[in-house]
């Protein structure tokens, strides 16, 4: 019985077989750190807001290998000055073989960058501490809503354009 199903997906082309989904490297890209009112800033009393901004990005490598770039910069400010700027460009090449295209897509938006952030939110942290200021830790994102929202505005704008 699985040899005669197992010839029935060869003869029509279906593969049953998972895709191939690997992580070959994780690295920091860049890292950049800015305290523009120190040292006085260090002795004033401050009601800290902060702003994170985070987008990703993908490079093709070729041989089902991409290079998935998840940059965040984080800004605290405080009574309107600038306490600190923190940027972190946190990548890695992960292996992707054998699923379809959209999926992959989708992947790359939204798997890569959930296996990147949690690296991205320790050298933020890291950093943060290291500058003398109390430890910074980055709320989750949530990357399925984030793709989810961009795909909703891409359908949005061409709708508007046809």
């Amino acid at each position: 019985m699985a040899d005669k199903q197992e010839n029935n997906q060869a003869a029509t082309g279906e593969s049953k077989q998972p895709g191939q989904f690997e992580i070959q490297k994780i690295y920091v890209k860049n890292i950049s750190l800015e305290t523009p009112n120190a040292p006085h800033i260090f002795r004033e009393q401050w009601k800290p807001s902060v702003h994170m901004d985070i987008a990703n990005s993908v490079d093709d490598l070729g041989e089902r290998l991409y290079e998935v770039t998840l940059s965040t910069t984080v800004t605290v400010s405080a009574a309107e000055k600038t306490v600190y700027l923190v940027e972190v460009q946190q990548a890695g090449i992960f292996l992707i073989a054998d699923f379809p295209q959209e999926l992959i897509g989708r992947m790359l938006a939204t798997a890569c960058p959930n296996i990147l952030f949690p690296f991205a939110r320790e050298t933020v942290a890291d950093l943060v501490t290291r500058a003398g200021f109390p430890q910074l830790l980055l709320a989750p994102v949530n990357f399925d809503a984030l793709y989810l929202q961009h795909q909703q505005k891409v359908a949005a704008d061409k709708a508007k354009s046809h």
